[in-house]
Protein backbone atom coordinates (compact mmCIF):
# COMPACT_ATOMS: atom_id res chain seq x y z
CA UNK A 1 0.00 0.00 0.00
CA UNK A 2 1.33 3.42 -0.95
CA UNK A 3 2.15 5.55 2.08
CA UNK A 4 1.71 8.92 0.41
CA UNK A 5 3.68 11.54 -1.44
CA UNK A 6 7.17 12.48 -0.30
CA UNK A 7 9.10 15.40 -1.76
CA UNK A 8 12.87 14.94 -1.91
CA UNK A 9 14.73 18.16 -2.65
CA UNK A 10 18.06 17.39 -4.25
CA UNK A 11 16.43 14.28 -5.70
CA UNK A 12 18.95 14.05 -8.55
CA UNK A 13 22.02 14.62 -6.37
CA UNK A 14 24.36 11.94 -5.05
CA UNK A 15 22.42 11.26 -1.84
CA UNK A 16 19.01 11.95 -3.32
CA UNK A 17 19.18 9.07 -5.78
CA UNK A 18 19.70 6.56 -2.99
CA UNK A 19 17.14 8.17 -0.69
CA UNK A 20 14.52 8.06 -3.46
CA UNK A 21 15.19 4.36 -3.98
CA UNK A 22 14.90 3.63 -0.24
CA UNK A 23 11.63 5.57 -0.06
CA UNK A 24 10.16 3.76 -3.06
CA UNK A 25 11.05 0.41 -1.49
CA UNK A 26 9.28 1.56 1.68
CA UNK A 27 6.11 2.31 -0.28
CA UNK A 28 6.25 6.08 -0.82
CA UNK A 29 5.47 7.90 -4.07
CA UNK A 30 8.62 9.97 -4.56
CA UNK A 31 8.60 13.45 -6.07
CA UNK A 32 11.81 15.35 -6.70
CA UNK A 33 12.75 18.97 -6.36
CA UNK A 34 15.63 19.81 -8.71
CA UNK A 35 17.58 23.02 -9.21
CA UNK A 36 17.72 22.68 -13.02
CA UNK A 37 16.47 20.64 -15.94
CA UNK A 38 18.40 17.43 -16.63
CA UNK A 39 18.05 14.55 -19.07
CA UNK A 40 17.26 12.21 -16.15
CA UNK A 41 14.16 14.06 -14.98
CA UNK A 42 10.80 12.27 -14.85
CA UNK A 43 7.21 13.57 -14.62
CA UNK A 44 7.64 13.26 -10.84
CA UNK A 45 10.49 15.80 -10.80
CA UNK A 46 9.91 19.55 -10.54
CA UNK A 47 12.40 22.37 -11.08
CA UNK A 48 12.57 24.90 -8.25
CA UNK A 49 15.04 27.44 -6.88
CA UNK A 50 15.10 27.13 -3.08
CA UNK A 51 16.51 30.64 -2.77
CA UNK A 52 13.35 32.00 -4.43
CA UNK A 53 10.40 31.87 -2.00
CA UNK A 54 7.80 32.04 -4.77
CA UNK A 55 9.45 29.17 -6.65
CA UNK A 56 9.48 27.04 -3.50
CA UNK A 57 5.84 27.78 -2.77
CA UNK A 58 4.92 26.73 -6.31
CA UNK A 59 6.87 23.48 -5.86
CA UNK A 60 5.04 22.66 -2.62
CA UNK A 61 1.64 23.55 -4.08
CA UNK A 62 2.29 21.42 -7.18
CA UNK A 63 3.51 18.32 -5.32
CA UNK A 64 1.27 18.59 -2.22
CA UNK A 65 3.63 16.37 -0.23
CA UNK A 66 2.64 14.39 2.83
CA UNK A 67 6.31 14.29 3.86
CA UNK A 68 9.57 16.00 2.86
CA UNK A 69 13.27 15.15 2.98
CA UNK A 70 15.40 18.22 2.31
CA UNK A 71 18.76 17.26 0.80
CA UNK A 72 19.25 20.36 -1.35
CA UNK A 73 22.27 22.38 -0.32
CA UNK A 74 25.95 23.17 -0.78
CA UNK A 75 27.80 20.29 0.88
CA UNK A 76 31.43 20.70 -0.22
CA UNK A 77 33.36 22.51 2.53
CA UNK A 78 35.82 24.05 0.05
CA UNK A 79 33.05 25.41 -2.21
CA UNK A 80 34.26 28.66 -3.78
CA UNK A 81 31.42 31.02 -2.81
CA UNK A 82 30.85 31.59 0.90
CA UNK A 83 27.56 33.36 0.17
CA UNK A 84 26.13 30.22 -1.43
CA UNK A 85 26.29 28.36 1.88
CA UNK A 86 23.95 30.87 3.47
CA UNK A 87 21.69 31.47 0.48
CA UNK A 88 21.00 27.79 -0.14
CA UNK A 89 21.59 25.99 3.17
CA UNK A 90 19.99 28.61 5.42
CA UNK A 91 17.59 30.80 3.44
CA UNK A 92 16.61 28.00 1.06
CA UNK A 93 15.60 25.77 3.96
CA UNK A 94 13.65 28.60 5.55
CA UNK A 95 11.76 29.19 2.31
CA UNK A 96 10.85 25.51 2.21
CA UNK A 97 9.64 25.42 5.82
CA UNK A 98 7.63 28.61 5.34
CA UNK A 99 5.96 27.20 2.22
CA UNK A 100 5.07 23.95 3.99
CA UNK A 101 3.78 25.77 7.05
CA UNK A 102 1.68 28.17 5.00
CA UNK A 103 0.10 25.45 2.87
CA UNK A 104 -0.37 22.77 5.54
CA UNK A 105 1.62 20.09 3.72
CA UNK A 106 4.43 17.93 5.13
CA UNK A 107 2.50 16.82 8.21
CA UNK A 108 3.74 13.22 7.98
CA UNK A 109 7.34 14.31 8.58
CA UNK A 110 10.04 16.76 7.49
CA UNK A 111 13.66 15.53 7.60
CA UNK A 112 16.32 18.23 7.28
CA UNK A 113 19.92 17.30 6.49
CA UNK A 114 22.43 19.19 8.64
CA UNK A 115 26.00 17.96 9.21
CA UNK A 116 28.29 16.56 11.91
CA UNK A 117 30.66 19.41 11.03
CA UNK A 118 28.66 21.54 13.48
CA UNK A 119 30.61 19.82 16.29
CA UNK A 120 33.90 21.26 15.05
CA UNK A 121 37.29 20.05 16.27
CA UNK A 122 36.36 18.04 19.32
CA UNK A 123 38.50 15.27 20.76
CA UNK A 124 35.57 13.37 22.26
CA UNK A 125 35.88 9.65 21.60
CA UNK A 126 32.21 9.42 20.60
CA UNK A 127 30.22 12.55 19.83
CA UNK A 128 26.62 12.51 21.04
CA UNK A 129 23.87 14.92 20.04
CA UNK A 130 24.24 16.74 23.38
CA UNK A 131 27.84 17.71 22.60
CA UNK A 132 28.32 21.52 22.38
CA UNK A 133 28.52 22.78 18.81
CA UNK A 134 31.61 24.63 17.60
CA UNK A 135 31.47 25.01 13.80
CA UNK A 136 34.87 25.69 12.24
CA UNK A 137 33.92 26.75 8.70
CA UNK A 138 31.14 28.57 6.84
CA UNK A 139 29.55 25.35 5.67
CA UNK A 140 29.08 24.19 9.27
CA UNK A 141 27.95 27.64 10.43
CA UNK A 142 25.28 27.75 7.70
CA UNK A 143 23.99 24.33 8.73
CA UNK A 144 23.89 25.19 12.43
CA UNK A 145 22.04 28.41 11.60
CA UNK A 146 19.60 26.28 9.58
CA UNK A 147 18.96 24.15 12.66
CA UNK A 148 18.08 27.26 14.67
CA UNK A 149 15.74 28.50 11.96
CA UNK A 150 14.04 25.09 11.95
CA UNK A 151 13.22 25.53 15.65
CA UNK A 152 10.90 28.38 14.70
CA UNK A 153 8.69 25.84 12.89
CA UNK A 154 8.73 22.95 15.40
CA UNK A 155 5.20 23.73 16.61
CA UNK A 156 3.85 23.77 13.06
CA UNK A 157 5.75 20.95 11.35
CA UNK A 158 7.01 17.51 12.52
CA UNK A 159 10.70 18.30 11.93
CA UNK A 160 13.60 15.90 12.36
CA UNK A 161 17.20 17.07 11.94
CA UNK A 162 19.92 14.63 10.92
CA UNK A 163 23.61 15.29 11.42
CA UNK A 164 25.33 12.87 9.06
CA UNK A 165 28.99 12.13 9.57
CA UNK A 166 31.05 11.28 6.50
CA UNK A 167 29.51 8.84 4.05
CA UNK A 168 30.36 7.75 0.55
CA UNK A 169 29.41 5.45 -2.30
CA UNK A 170 29.17 5.02 -6.05
CA UNK A 171 28.41 8.29 -7.80
CA UNK A 172 29.91 10.71 -5.29
CA UNK A 173 31.90 13.54 -6.85
CA UNK A 174 35.67 12.98 -6.96
CA UNK A 175 36.29 16.31 -5.23
CA UNK A 176 35.44 14.38 -2.05
CA UNK A 177 38.19 12.38 -0.39
CA UNK A 178 37.15 8.72 -0.73
CA UNK A 179 35.93 8.92 -4.37
CA UNK A 180 39.19 10.68 -5.25
CA UNK A 181 41.22 7.88 -3.69
CA UNK A 182 39.06 5.20 -5.30
CA UNK A 183 39.37 6.82 -8.73
CA UNK A 184 43.17 6.84 -8.49
CA UNK A 185 43.24 3.15 -7.58
CA UNK A 186 40.69 2.27 -10.21
CA UNK A 187 42.84 3.71 -12.99
CA UNK A 188 45.95 2.34 -11.27
CA UNK A 189 47.60 5.75 -11.03
CA UNK A 190 51.24 5.72 -9.85
CA UNK A 191 50.70 8.45 -7.25
CA UNK A 192 48.07 10.59 -5.56
CA UNK A 193 48.28 14.09 -4.05
CA UNK A 194 46.32 14.62 -0.83
CA UNK A 195 46.04 17.35 1.77
CA UNK A 196 45.97 16.60 5.50
CA UNK A 197 47.09 13.01 6.02
CA UNK A 198 46.33 12.81 9.74
CA UNK A 199 42.52 13.05 9.58
CA UNK A 200 40.28 10.42 11.17
CA UNK A 201 36.64 10.03 10.17
CA UNK A 202 33.49 8.07 10.92
CA UNK A 203 32.44 6.73 7.50
CA UNK A 204 29.12 5.21 6.44
CA UNK A 205 27.75 3.76 3.22
CA UNK A 206 25.33 6.07 1.38
CA UNK A 207 22.86 3.19 1.03
CA UNK A 208 22.68 2.82 4.81
CA UNK A 209 22.26 6.58 5.23
CA UNK A 210 19.40 6.56 2.73
CA UNK A 211 17.64 3.79 4.63
CA UNK A 212 17.96 5.81 7.84
CA UNK A 213 16.45 8.93 6.27
CA UNK A 214 13.50 6.95 4.97
CA UNK A 215 13.04 5.25 8.33
CA UNK A 216 12.94 8.52 10.23
CA UNK A 217 9.73 9.50 8.42
CA UNK A 218 8.08 6.77 10.49
CA UNK A 219 10.27 6.79 13.59
CA UNK A 220 7.77 8.32 16.01
CA UNK A 221 10.22 10.94 17.34
CA UNK A 222 9.18 14.33 18.70
CA UNK A 223 9.37 17.39 16.45
CA UNK A 224 12.77 19.06 16.66
CA UNK A 225 14.76 15.96 17.60
CA UNK A 226 18.32 15.71 16.32
CA UNK A 227 20.04 12.49 15.31
CA UNK A 228 23.64 11.64 14.50
CA UNK A 229 23.82 9.44 11.40
CA UNK A 230 27.07 7.55 11.77
CA UNK A 231 28.69 4.15 12.22
CA UNK A 232 30.17 4.62 15.68
CA UNK A 233 33.69 3.70 14.51
CA UNK A 234 36.51 5.59 12.82
CA UNK A 235 38.94 5.04 9.97
CA UNK A 236 42.17 6.97 9.44
CA UNK A 237 43.11 8.21 5.98
CA UNK A 238 46.10 5.89 5.86
CA UNK A 239 43.86 2.91 6.56
CA UNK A 240 41.66 3.77 3.57
CA UNK A 241 44.75 3.76 1.36
CA UNK A 242 45.76 0.39 2.80
CA UNK A 243 42.31 -1.09 2.21
CA UNK A 244 42.37 0.01 -1.43
CA UNK A 245 45.83 -1.50 -1.85
CA UNK A 246 44.59 -4.80 -0.42
CA UNK A 247 41.45 -4.87 -2.58
CA UNK A 248 43.12 -3.92 -5.86
CA UNK A 249 46.62 -5.30 -5.45
CA UNK A 250 47.89 -1.92 -6.67
CA UNK A 251 50.44 0.19 -4.80
CA UNK A 252 50.40 3.96 -4.98
CA UNK A 253 52.71 6.76 -3.87
CA UNK A 254 51.05 9.28 -1.57
CA UNK A 255 52.29 12.87 -1.70
CA UNK A 256 51.18 15.79 0.47
CA UNK A 257 50.19 18.87 -1.50
CA UNK A 258 50.18 21.89 0.80
CA UNK A 259 47.72 23.64 -1.52
CA UNK A 260 45.17 20.99 -0.52
CA UNK A 261 45.72 21.44 3.22
CA UNK A 262 42.87 23.45 4.79
CA UNK A 263 43.54 25.48 7.92
CA UNK A 264 39.97 24.86 9.11
CA UNK A 265 40.16 21.09 8.52
CA UNK A 266 38.40 19.08 11.24
CA UNK A 267 40.95 16.45 12.26
CA UNK A 268 38.76 13.96 14.10
CA UNK A 269 35.06 13.07 13.89
CA UNK A 270 33.51 10.03 15.54
CA UNK A 271 29.78 9.76 16.20
CA UNK A 272 27.62 8.04 18.78
CA UNK A 273 24.65 6.42 16.99
CA UNK A 274 22.80 5.17 20.09
CA UNK A 275 19.92 7.68 19.90
CA UNK A 276 19.26 6.78 16.27
CA UNK A 277 19.47 3.06 16.98
CA UNK A 278 16.95 3.40 19.82
CA UNK A 279 14.39 5.13 17.61
CA UNK A 280 14.79 2.87 14.58
CA UNK A 281 15.27 -0.34 16.53
CA UNK A 282 18.80 -0.89 15.27
CA UNK A 283 20.39 0.18 12.01
CA UNK A 284 22.01 -2.14 9.48
CA UNK A 285 25.53 -0.99 8.63
CA UNK A 286 27.79 -2.29 5.89
CA UNK A 287 31.49 -2.81 6.51
CA UNK A 288 33.56 0.01 5.07
CA UNK A 289 35.74 -2.52 3.24
CA UNK A 290 32.62 -3.67 1.40
CA UNK A 291 31.74 -0.09 0.49
CA UNK A 292 35.21 0.46 -0.97
CA UNK A 293 35.05 -2.80 -2.93
CA UNK A 294 31.66 -1.77 -4.36
CA UNK A 295 33.04 1.61 -5.41
CA UNK A 296 36.17 0.10 -6.96
CA UNK A 297 34.11 -2.39 -8.96
CA UNK A 298 31.75 0.27 -10.28
CA UNK A 299 34.29 2.70 -11.70
CA UNK A 300 34.09 4.28 -15.13
CA UNK A 301 37.06 2.69 -16.89
CA UNK A 302 35.15 -0.36 -18.14
CA UNK A 303 37.05 -2.95 -16.15
CA UNK A 304 37.21 -3.76 -12.45
CA UNK A 305 40.20 -2.55 -10.48
CA UNK A 306 39.96 -5.51 -8.10
CA UNK A 307 42.77 -8.00 -8.35
CA UNK A 308 41.67 -11.22 -10.02
CA UNK A 309 43.19 -14.32 -8.42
Amino acid sequence: MEKGRVLVTGRRGFTGKYVAEALELAGWQVWGGCSRLTEWMTPFDKVADLTDAQSVQQLVDDVQPDAVINLAGIAFVAHGSVDDFYRVNLLGTRNLLEALSRSGYGQRGVVLASTANVYGNTQASLISESMPTAPANDYAVSKLAMEYVAKLFNSRLPITIVRPFNYTGVGQNQKFLVPKIVAHFHRRAPKIELGNLDIVRDFSDVRDVATVYAGLLEGGQESGEIFNVCSGSTIALGKIISMCRAITGHDIEVETNQALVRADEIKYLSGNPSRLDAVLGGVGRRRFEDTLAWMLLCGQSGRPAVRQN
